[in-house]
């Protein structure tokens, strides 16, 4: 294997704008890569790699055809969406080029996961992708084509028996649950603010998998507010485990920024700091049970100058295998360009002042009256038992 890294990424995947005034602004992506580019890791640590837009066929290994037709014809005429397959919505408005911006960003998703399993790249990232509420059928939450589902698929496709996904976007990683809620070969963990206070409303612990693919669904639900202490606490107390127990030979992660303590949209208090320890969390299971192969992907994220672009440039730092100081300076020709795209005043530091710790669930103990060590705990003791493991 390659002990490179791939960076997916073409230009055009900023095309994926459902308009002026909806959260999910593309400068956030133009503004991660020219913060990657500021910090030099596109000159040797990776190599950034373009793939080609996912064609049909490769659609149609998660989305139903006449969903994709559905795509292509508000794709060509916005007025013709169709609010059947969630086209046209407030969430997921219609616009021309939608099916050719949503097919390259699957397309460098497709690309990434076919990098790693054939051994081109040790890791790749993806940070355009991430789009996990992308259903076989429909449209939801800003999501057209589901790009984690479909990077699950081509790894199966291509002969692996057995992935891990993991989610730790603020929101409940439904659409990919939903793909493989009926195969063994797949394993989701996701790890979001509680379906009670946060769109989709689905990610409940009871949620484990489908016939003859129990247990193969994990859902950790965290209280609204969590830290942290708190997120890191769940992550550790879930994660390692379960990827020990079911082995698998390539671990798909996607790290949506919308956990942070600035994001509009939701209501975990989750730092930089905390989300670059679960990304390098994630590289680290990746070689300790997969033997190195990562594909990670974006996700969410909406608050775009300050947050996304830090946090994804750590991620994309961290899998070069040239992580960023976080005390280290914003590269300042990136604050000019921060504020001649957004006129907003960019950070300065790669951190948010904070050093993230945690007790360890299992070897500290747990405190029956804690709402988040209650979350924890329904979700192990959902899914523990699945995979012979303690609750």
């Amino acid at each position: 294997m390659s002990g490179r890294a791939q960076l997916m990424w073409d230009e055009a995947v900023t095309g994926y704008d459902f308009g002026s005034g909806h959260p999910m602004d593309p400068v956030r992506l133009a503004l991660t890569m020219r913060l990657v580019e500021a910090f030099e890791l596109d000159r040797g640590p990776l190599e950034v790699v373009a793939a080609k837009p996912a064609g049909d066929s490769t659609l149609r290994l998660v989305h139903r055809e006449d969903y994709i037709a559905a795509v292509r014809r508000a794709s060509a005429d916005p007025a013709a969406a169709d609010l059947s397959y969630g086209l046209g919505t407030a969430d997921d408005p219609a616009f021309a080029g939608m099916h050719e911006a949503s097919a390259l960003i699957a397309g460098q998703s497709v690309g990434a996961a076919e990098a790693v399993w054939r051994g081109d790249a040790a890791h790749a990232v993806n940070f355009a992708g991430g789009l996990h509420h992308g259903m076989p059928g429909g449209a939801s939450g800003f999501c057209i084509y589901n790009d984690a589902s479909l990077a699950i698929a081509r790894l199966l496709e291509l002969g692996a028996e057995r992935v891990a996904y993991v989610d730790v976007d603020v929101h409940h990683g439904d659409g990919v649950q939903a793909t493989f809620w009926e195969d063994p070969r797949v394993l989701t963990i996701s790890l979001h603010e509680h379906p009670r206070t946060l769109f989709p409303q689905t990610g409940w612990p009871e949620e484990t998998g489908g016939e003859g693919a129990e247990g193969t669904a994990a859902n950790v639900a965290l209280p609204a507010g969590t830290g942290d202490e708190g997120w890191l606490r769940a992550f550790h107390a879930v994660v390692p485990e379960l990827l020990a127990a079911f082995r698998p030979q390539v671990i798909v992660t996607q790290h949506g920024a919308d956990t942070h303590f600035e994001d509009p949209l939701a209501h975990l208090a989750v730092s930089l700091d905390a989300q670059r320890a679960v990304a390098e969390a994630c590289h680290d299971l990746a070689h300790q049970y997969a033997d190195g192969r990562w594909v990670a992907l974006g996700g969410g994220g909406y608050a775009v100058v300050d947050v996304v672009p830090r946090s994804w440039t750590h991620l994309a730092a961290i899998a070069a295998g040239r992580p960023i100081d976080p005390a280290s300076m914003v590269p300042e020709q990136w604050r000019h360009e921060v504020f001649r795209r957004t006129r907003q005043l960019a950070p300065h530091r790669m951190t948010d002042g904070r050093t993230p710790q945690w007790r360890d669930f299992v070897d500290d103990g747990y405190d029956p009256a804690d709402r988040l060590d209650q979350a924890v705990l329904a979700t192990r003791r959902a899914v523990f038992p699945s995979h012979g493991l303690l609750p």
